[in-house]
Parts: structure tokens; C-alpha cells; sequence
């Protein structure tokens, strides 16, 4: 049996130890904070459970939505029916809504984008033609990825208000970077599969749990179940080459292993692998960069918000999402608003960012005038994602190393997909695949789990997630 160990909890982490688990394998899953789900946590704040940040996926995240029906935890989840976002502007008082029909794809979309009001007409006859060219881009032409999105929508005829009011209202959330800092490759992902593929592609779904609960306590229950180990609280410090495998140091204790799957951080990486298992030159972590999210937490003494989300344009505020439910508060409203590209608010003192964001909230929630704010905090994540620049694929590395039995996972690896949830998945069913792959592996049986079910984690489809 192959002895397989996972360093890095996170859903790369997470997904890559239970397909090798359900595989037969030997699986130890190493995790250096207390708790399993990477950048996707809750913690308490009094009464409150609280998400470390707002997250969203979308009908066509496959590999996602696989990972939730192998966790058992789909039925805590909603996903709409048909794609429905509510656009609120400082510029306009009635807004705008994407709201997506019946018609197939890309045709969809054309009821939504003609009447939307936020655009003028003229602009939206632009932004349709822009959508059937970006639909046609061919993302995989190398050269697509050392071009911005911003400068691709301007060649095809978007003004500032029309990428504000309509492709940064996408892009930004899902890309964590505005057009003009955004890979044209990457954008194209998101737009092509998520908007312009299929008709349901982009139906939005999200937790009805805190992130924690759903991600974390979840995935340590199915990992036991499977039979792998699972140790939180211990960091990996190294990887020794024996004459048959690896040691893995970890924790005070050592773990011997025929592959090793390293899916933590780029920078985390870097400082673990041996030589050789990166052919970019040192220093590459730095050069791929990171690109921060800053949410903002808020709780009112009551209601104000009628959806469970809405978007938000003309304003520092991008998305702002109904967390009251999941959060366990019994009385009034809490409202988490998510800053995407937070660059200019990731190192704000919490008073300067309530006086940007309750103002700027007040602006499109006119109910909230009056209102008692019971509670203001802030979640940043410095490095959410990697920087999705123009030529950052070439600094992504594929699961398959350079070193025999040693591989990788995580969001940041070569997916040709944003840093998503979506992506971190599909990065660790890539690496699972490859162990699996791999000479070294002598599994025996099926495992714990039937075939059936760990092929469930292992879907055809693509997706995306904000």
C-alpha cells in the first residue's frame, strides 16, 4: 500500500488526501494550523460564527460541487435556480439587474445586457458584440496571457463606465485584480466558461453554514472515515530523501512517505521542496506575488437587505452579502461586504475603512439611514490569491515536479484557472491523479470508500467560483 503524505489542509489539500484515500492508499494529511479549510475558516466573535471572508461558486464548478457532495455537506449549500444579481448604483437610484433567461447560451444573456440600465444603450449593443468577441478568444495562445483584460475591452470598444458597471463587476470578484492588472487568459476563463458557455454556467450558490463547518469539520470527518490520518497543529519544516521515499518533518515527529504532495502557499513551497523540483529560478514565489481581500463585517440592529447578496458599482463597496443566518445572529441583520483587489485597504485602520464603507454603503442601501451599527470589524487576507498579471502563467508550476515522488497542489499551480475554490480543487485531483499515476504506487483495493464514490471527486466539467 502507498504511503502518501499531504501537506497543506487546505481544499487543494483536502481534496487531493481524500481521492488518494478513496484510492487505497496510506494517507497522512499534515496541516500546520488547528483547524482544516485553508483561507476558507470561521471563528467566533461573541454570539457570532463568523467567515474569515465571503465566498460564492458557480452551477459550473464541477470539481467544487463534487468535493461538497463527497464532504456531505450539498444540502447546506444553495444555488439559484437561474443566475439573478441585483446591481446597486451610486450613480443611479433604480440599478440594474443580470438576470439571466432561458434562451441558450450565449442568447441567454441578451435580455439582461440589453436592458440593463446602468449602460446606455449604445454601450450595451458594445458590450454585447465585446462578449461574442471574448467568447471566440482563444485563451490558450500563449500570447493571450501577456495581454491585460483591461486593454483588450478597450479595443473592443468598453469605456470606464461600461468595465465598471459590468466586466469588473464579474472580473474583479472572481479575478482579485481590476481589468487593467488582470491576464487577458484568465479572463477569458472566467467569462468563456462561467458566462458564455453554458446557460446555467453561472447560477450562483453559497453556504448556508459558517465556512468552517462546512469545509473544515466536514472534510476531517471523511478523511477519518476513509482512513487517513489527519494532524492539524503540525508544520512541515522538511523533506529528506531516503533510499526508497521521503521523510516528512513535522510536529516534533517524522512521517515516511513513497510521494509527498505539497499544496500550501507559493512562498510555504518554495521553502520546502528540494532542488530541482521547480525549474523557475529562485525567487519565483515573489515574482507570482499576491493579491489581497479585506471584508468588511457589520451588524445592524435590524433589517435592511432583502437578498441574500447583492452588487454594488460606482462605490468602494463591490458585493455585500446577508450573513445573519449562517452567523447564528437571532435579531437584526449582518452584512458582510467583500473587497476584492483591496490593495489600497488591506493596511487601513479599521476607523478608516468604517468611514469609507458605512458612507459608502449608506449610498445604495437607503434603508439604512437610522440604522444602529451594533458592531464594525474587518478580516484581511494579505495573500488571498497569487497576482493574476499578464505573464504569470509561466511562474505556475504543474503538479508533476522535477523530484520523484514529490508533487504539488494548490490554486496557484498550473490550472489555467484564477485562484478560486474552483482551481484550488482541480489542483488537487490533478496532483491525487498523478500519485496515483505514479510507478511507486502499489495501492491495494479500493479503499475505504467504493469506486463509485471516489470517482464522484473526479469530474470532466470546468468552473470558476468568486
Amino acid at each position: 500500500m502507498s504511503r502518501v503524505v499531504v501537506v497543506g489542509g487546505g481544499l487543494a489539500g483536502i481534496t487531493a488526501a481524500l481521492v488518494c484515500a478513496d484510492a487505497g492508499a496510506s494517507v497522512t494529511l499534515v496541516e500546520a494550523k488547528p483547524r482544516l479549510g485553508g483561507l476558507t475558516y470561521s471563528f467566533r466573535r461573541g454570539d457570532l460564527e463568523v467567515d474569515n471572508g465571503q465566498h460564492v461558486f458557480l452551477r459550473c464548478c464541477t470539481a467544487y460541487r463534487s468535493l461538497l457532495d463527497r464532504l456531505g455537506v450539498t444540502d447546506q449549500t444553495t444555488l439559484q435556480d437561474r443566475l439573478d444579481i441585483r446591481v446597486l448604483s451610486t450613480e443611479d437610484g433604480r440599478g440594474g439587474r443580470l438576470r439571466r433567461s432561458g434562451l441558450p447560451a450565449p442568447w441567454h444573456l441578451g435580455p439582461a445586457l440589453l436592458g440593463y440600465r446602468l449602460l446606455t444603450p449604445a454601450a450595451r449593443l458594445r458590450a454585447a458584440l465585446a462578449a461574442f468577441a471574448l467568447r471566440g478568444l482563444d485563451r490558450d495562445d500563449p500570447s493571450t496571457d501577456l495581454r491585460t483584460f483591461g486593454d483588450w475591452l478597450r479595443a473592443h470598444g468598453q469605456d470606464a463606465r461600461a468595465v465598471d458597471a459590468l466586466w469588473d463587476l464579474i472580473g474583479t470578484a472572481t479575478l482579485n485584480a481590476r481589468a487593467d492588472h488582470a491576464s487577458l487568459a484568465l479572463a477569458a476563463v472566467v467569462f468563456q466558461v462561467g458566462l458564455l458557455g453554458d446557460r446555467s454556467a453561472a447560477d450562483i450558490g453559497w453556504s448556508r453554514v459558517p465556512l468552517g463547518r462546512l469545509h473544515g469539520d466536514a472534510a476531517r470527518a471523511r478523511l477519518t472515515e476513509a482512513g487517513a490520518a489527519v494532524l492539524t497543529g503540525a508544520k512541515v519544516t522538511r523533506l529528506d530523501p531516503t533510499g526508497d521515499g521521503w521523510v516528512v518533518g513535522a510536529g516534533g515527529g517524522e512521517h515516511r512517505a513513497d510521494q509527498v504532495i505539497v499544496a500550501v502557499p507559493p512562498a510555504a513551497a518554495e521553502a520546502l521542496l528540494p532542488p530541482g523540483a521547480i525549474t523557475a529560478d529562485p525567487g519565483w514565489a515573489a515574482r507570482l506575488g499576491d493579491a489581497p481581500i479585506v471584508n468588511v463585517h457589520i451588524v445592524l440592529s435590524r433589517r435592511v437587505l432583502a437578498e441574500p447578496f447583492v452588487a454594488v458599482t460606482g462605490s468602494p463597496v463591490q458585493w455585500v452579502f446577508d450573513r445573519t443566518e449562517s452567523a447564528g445572529l437571532a435579531d437584526g441583520q449582518y452584512l458582510a461586504l467583500s473587497i476584492s483587489a483591496a490593495d489600497e485597504y488591506i493596511d487601513a485602520p479599521v476607523a478608516d475603512l468604517r468611514d469609507v464603507f458605512l458612507p459608502g454603503l449608506s449610498q445604495v442601501l437607503h434603508g439604512i439611514g437610522g440604522v444602529e451599527v451594533l458592531d464594525f470589524f474587518v478580516t484581511r487576507e494579505r495573500a488571498a490569491t497569487f497576482r493574476p498579471a499578464p505573464g504569470q502563467a509561466a511562474l505556475r508550476p504543474p503538479a508533476r515536479t522535477g523530484v520523484t515522488g514529490v508533487f504539488l497542489a494548490g490554486a496557484w499551480t498550473d490550472t489555467g484557472w484564477p485562484a478560486t475554490m474552483e482551481g484550488a480543487v482541480r489542483s488537487g485531483l490533478t496532483a491525487a491523479r498523478a500519485v496515483l499515476d505514479d510507478p511507486a504506487a502499489q495501492l491495494g483495493g479500493s479503499g475505504p470508500r467504493s469506486e463509485g464514490q471516489s470517482a464522484g471527486l473526479i469530474p470532466g466539467g470546468q468552473g470558476v467560483t468568486v
